[in-house]
């Protein structure tokens, strides 16, 4: 590929987090945007992706963000998006415990 090929490309990684991002929990600080524009690694831009796509809430993305390029594994439930939302909750049908 080509340099500016795979610079639209970059771009278009962190304009998806960047929306992703904004879709799962609402507005983002500038300093967060500054952050994944100064990430130009393809790879990790697509595991940011599915960490804000997967991640319980805002803290447990912060947490996988700062682990940098080390961080591979997106597993357990703090990557069940739905985590948050089933606490206390007793099975499929949705009734709480007693």
């Amino acid at each position: 590929m080509f340099s500016f090929q795979d610079d639209a490309l970059l771009v278009d990684d962190r304009e998806d987090l960047i929306a992703v991002l904004r879709m799962r929990f609402g507005s983002i600080p500038g300093e967060m945007i500054e952050n994944i524009y100064g990430i130009d690694d393809m790879n990790s831009l697509q595991r940011l992706i599915l960490s804000a796509a997967n991640a319980a809430n805002w803290d447990v993305f912060l947490e996988d963000f700062n682990e940098g390029r080390d961080s591979f594994r997106l597993l357990g439930e703090d990557f069940n998006p739905l985590r948050d939302r089933m606490k206390g909750r007793d099975g499929l049908d949705g009734k709480t415990q007693k």
